[in-house]
């Protein structure tokens, strides 16, 4: 019989699952503040998982993707074990900011110390308690306040592992991504545990063909790891976009933005973006594709300064018509709800 999995202070027999919480810190009002983790672990042996949310505390629409996949009933013919953290950042998460309460971005204090500030420590923490006991993982964000993301995943060059589950997952786009000091991603592949990075919305909000896109995607790349039985679970219906690059096009002058392209559109060189005109509409200044590709990304502040970031554009590998970027969204649109109301 497969052994019992030792967590938190906690005994989880197989084929049960628990919730426990690692301390953390506390408030200054000495509220004690933790790191809530859901493990699932199945009778029979496979990898070791977590999917993580809110490192960065205003990206709420991965903490509804997990809820969600929490109650799926996929999730209980589970093999091996799943650790699931909806939110990392509680700090940001309890005062709806990205950063921690020092204003230090969570996401660039790996690997972190047991000495140092808030964020190190914190870091340190879910590394080791939680990242390293792992073979890999899947991380969830969302664009940052006043922008919004196309759903994709962001892997590193040269890396097969991640390369095949961001197959497996389905997203539309699968962005060629550096490795940034301090992040999570980064350090987790100095040890050896690759992690899937998917990033779809916006900040402070719910973006419903974003979530289903989250819970249908992770429950893909789990049956591809042979953790779940294929019954329930979609393959995707289109191959995703394969972007090596991206660029921010940028504000030409500061004033009132009007879009006329949204993400998930394919531009071409030439093609007029978005106007910004000064308040009584006298002047104008246009900007336009330098290039063609496409969209994963856009601003939606209507108010803009000079140089703002107005449009992500990806630069793909291959030439991809209008009806593949039409099936593609018809994926996302089509995705099951994965939600307690509905009847699997």
């Amino acid at each position: 019989m497969r052994a019992a999995f030792e967590f938190g202070g906690h005994t989880i027999s197989p084929g049960s699952r628990a919730r426990t919480t690692l301390p953390v810190s506390t408030l200054p009002d000495h509220t004690p503040v933790g790191m809530e983790v859901e493990v699932l672990h199945g009778k029979r042996d496979g990898p070791t998982v977590f999917i993580s949310a809110a490192v960065h505390g205003d990206e709420v629409i991965g903490v509804e993707i997990l809820r969600r996949l929490l109650r799926t009933p996929q999730l209980d013919h589970i093999r091996g074990t799943l650790l699931i953290i909806p939110i990392v950042n509680s700090f940001g998460f309890l005062t709806r900011s990205r950063y921690l309460p020092d204003r230090r971005d969570l996401n660039r204090c790996f690997p972190g110390s047991t000495g140092g500030s808030l964020g190190a420590r914190l870091a340190h923490q879910f590394l080791n308690d939680v990242v390293k006991r792992c073979d890999f993982g899947i991380d969830l964000h969302s664009a940052a306040i006043h922008r919004t993301n196309l759903p994709q995943i962001r892997i590193s060059q040269g890396d097969k592992t991640t390369a095949a589950m961001a197959r497996d997952f389905g997203a539309p786009v699968i962005l060629t991504s550096p490795l940034r000091d301090g992040s999570l991603r980064g350090e987790a592949a100095a040890c050896g545990v690759p992690v899937l990075l998917f990033e779809a919305g916006e900040a402070l909000r719910f973006d419903e063909i974003s979530v289903r896109a989250g819970v249908a995607g992770i429950l893909r790349v789990l049956r591809g790891a042979n953790m779940l039985p294929a019954k329930g679970i979609k393959k995707p219906r289109s191959e995703p976009y394969l972007c090596q690059s991206s660029k921010w096009l940028r504000a030409p002058a500061g004033g009132l933005l009007r879009m006329f392209r949204a993400e998930g559109e394919l531009v071409a060189e030439g093609d007029v973006l978005a106007v910004v005109s000064d308040p009584f509409g006298d002047t104008e200044a246009e900007l336009t594709a330098p290039g063609p590709g496409l969209l994963i990304g856009r601003a939606i502040h209507p108010l803009v300064n000079e140089g703002d970031a107005l449009f992500h554009l990806a630069t793909l590998r291959q030439r991809v018509s209008e009806d593949v970027v039409e099936d593609l969204t018809a994926q996302l649109e089509s995705d099951p709800l994965f939600d307690e109301d509905e009847i699997i």
